[in-house]
């Protein structure tokens, strides 16, 4: 039995033939790297909330995948002067998706910025802009550039039996994790950033901030697809 595991997705203005609108749409290498690891992908875009119930119900897995800042608001914060663009149609809607998955204790993997919903939706806090903390742009380099990070897992943790010990990853960051109730920390970079966290306990959920679908790092989405495999059964 193949899972079928659910990926939020962008909505943005994209051009693509003779069309130039509003497209919901999420980079190929996300669906590719579920597909590689035994599941099948199903996009979530970002419609109302009410109807993350009845899409989780369907789900063995799901994935709350990168892209824009967080709404500072949602977690009880002003706007830093370089977080922008944030989008509360997604913010909702990635919300309700992990309140219903919670429900149903749901398989979760959260990149990126799905890292960074899944603290806030916790209760947790985010850190707007890393560089002001650790005083260098490793973690977001400019333009479509991924920093290359080594981070190292902690023991006892459940990324830790996926990844190893210690792994360079690709990263495009320039906020982070500074408070993530009812999870633990499962992996820093050397300069302390916390690059992932994971709840304990038997059910799935665990978050980087790396990209792990831009590298041959097939540990984490077997991880999620194991989880949602025995879900479904």
């Amino acid at each position: 039995m193949r899972p079928l595991i659910g990926l939020s997705t962008y909505r943005e203005q994209a051009r693509w033939g003779v069309w130039d609108q509003p497209a919901d749409l999420l980079p190929t290498r996300y669906a590719d790297s579920i597909q590689r690891a035994g599941g099948v992908p199903v996009l979530l875009p970002p419609i109302e909330p009410a109807a993350a119930t009845y899409a989780v119900g369907r789900l063995d897995g799901l994935v709350i995948a990168g892209g824009a800042d967080v709404d500072p608001g949602r977690y009880g914060a002003d706007p830093h002067p370089l977080t922008v663009s944030w989008r509360t149609d997604r913010d909702a809607w990635e919300l309700a998706l992990l309140e219903a998955a919670e429900a149903r204790e749901l398989p979760v993997l959260g990149i990126c910025r799905g890292m960074q919903v899944m603290a806030v939706h916790s209760g947790g806090t985010l850190d707007q802009h890393l560089p002001d903390s650790v005083g260098h742009q490793t973690h977001s380099p400019s333009g479509p550039e991924f920093g290359d990070v080594d981070i190292e897992t902690v023991a006892g943790t459940r990324l830790r039996m996926l990844l190893g010990d210690r792994s360079s990853v690709g990263c495009h960051h320039h906020q982070s994790v500074r408070e993530h109730p009812g999870f633990v920390v499962a992996a820093r970079a050397e300069d302390g950033t916390v690059e992932a966290i994971e709840a304990p306990g038997e059910r799935f959920r665990v978050a980087v901030q790396w990209h792990p679908e831009t590298r041959a790092d097939a540990g984490l989405f077997a991880g999620l697809v194991a989880a949602a495999t025995s879900y479904a059964a």
